[in-house]
Order: C-alpha cells, then sequence, then structure tokens
C-alpha cells in the first residue's frame, strides 16, 4: 500500500481531463467503498500510534491478551478471508512481543514520522512522485484500494494487474500471485527488464 490522490488538473491534465469524464466503474466503487470503510472504522490505532506510542506500547508489552488481539484485529479485517492457522497467528504475534525493541517499536515509527516537518515526512500517507517505473498490483481488500487512474499520478506506471482475491497482506495470502507479477514486471519481457543498469536478474554469479 502507498499513497496517491485523484488526478489534478494542474499536475495530470489528461488524465484528469480522462478520469472526469468516465463514471467510475463497480470496481472503482468497491475500491473507494473500501478506503472509506477503513477511514471510518480502521484507522483508531493509527491515531493512537501517531500521537501516544509509548502509552499503548507499555499496555501491549504487558498484556499478551491485548497484544494478540492488537495484532489478529488488523490480521483478520485487512485479509481476504484468510485462514490463519493457529501457528501463524502466535509467529506473527511474537514477533512483536519478543523483539528487542519490543511491541512500541512499530507504533513509535507513526509518532516520529508524524512529527516531522510536513516536506520531510516519508509516510505512506503521504503522497508519492516517483521517478522509477512503477508497477501496480491490486489486491482488492487491502486497507487503502483506489481507482488505477490514481495510482497514475504516481509517475510512469509499466505494470498494471488487478486481482480477484487478496488483502493487505498478499505477499503471504497470494504469495503465488505477487511472485508472478514481479516475473512480468522485471521478466526479459516486461516493461522494468533492465531497469537497473548491469542487474537485470539474469546474470549467473553476479555480485551484488
Amino acid at each position: 500500500m502507498w499513497w496517491v490522490s485523484a488526478p489534478k488538473v494542474s499536475e495530470n491534465p489528461f488524465l484528469w481531463l480522462q478520469y472526469n469524464l468516465q463514471p467510475h466503474s463497480e470496481l472503482d466503487k468497491e475500491r473507494l467503498a473500501r478506503r472509506k470503510w477503513f477511514y471510518d472504522e480502521g484507522f483508531g490505532y493509527n491515531d493512537l500510534q501517531r500521537s501516544k506510542p509509548q502509552t499503548i506500547g507499555y499496555a501491549l508489552q504487558d498484556s499478551p491478551v491485548g497484544l494478540l488481539a492488537w495484532i489478529y484485529e488488523k490480521m483478520h479485517d485487512w485479509s481476504d478471508g484468510y485462514k490463519w492457522t493457529d501457528d501463524e497467528i502466535l509467529t506473527w504475534v511474537s514477533m512483536y512481543a519478543y523483539s528487542n525493541a519490543g511491541p512500541a517499536a512499530s507504533g513509535r515509527i507513526y509518532y516520529m514520522d508524524q512529527h516531522q516537518p510536513a516536506d520531510q515526512r516519508a509516510t505512506v500517507f503521504s503522497p508519492i512522485k516517483s521517478t522509477v517505473p512503477i508497477g501496480i498490483s491490486v489486491f482488492p481488500l487491502d486497507i487503502v484500494v483506489w481507482p488505477l487512474a490514481w495510482g497514475r499520478t504516481a509517475g510512469r506506471v509499466v505494470f498494471e494487474k488487478v486481482h480477484p482475491s487478496g488483502g493487505h497482506f498478499a505477499a503471504h495470502e497470494r504469495p503465488e500471485w505477487l511472485a508472478e507479477d514481479l516475473k512480468n514486471m522485471f521478466g526479459k519481457k516486461g516493461n522494468a527488464y533492465g531497469v537497473v543498469t548491469g542487474r537485470n536478474g539474469y546474470i549467473v554469479g553476479a555480485k551484488l
């Protein structure tokens, strides 16, 4: 997930015209509805972590049940019907519980970014403008999804794929689809093939 907004006439006049002349497709409407749901019903964690991360950090460190609820809520709400096993759930929660940094660390990055000067923020909640080729894989139950035209405002989009299912944890839920997207984007027939000079992914024994 990364942050984009609707095309602006001052920045993308042709894309803005195309976007505003065409009615939203049913898929676009579903994406915007999902986005609205996230802001209305699923954004509370962000408000806490960017304002009082240490307070919630102490609570999560002190209560294993609280930490389990805090993490599993996201695993459940942000995935697309994925059947999490007990081992998967406990593994994910344990990464927060037993890391040296503790569960507060994952929240503190929200606070640190929120309190940076606006022009220095690196958050996914700031619109991006990329100078490198972009690939877009859309999974319908990601937490923030948007019409494809919005993604095209970020830079030169060379790959797009809209998947029929999957959520925020697509690399875990649908790993084979995401891997295929990377192959199609960076493979020999992909539009991002050879984007890094001398590192096309096919040099046997290449030193990194």
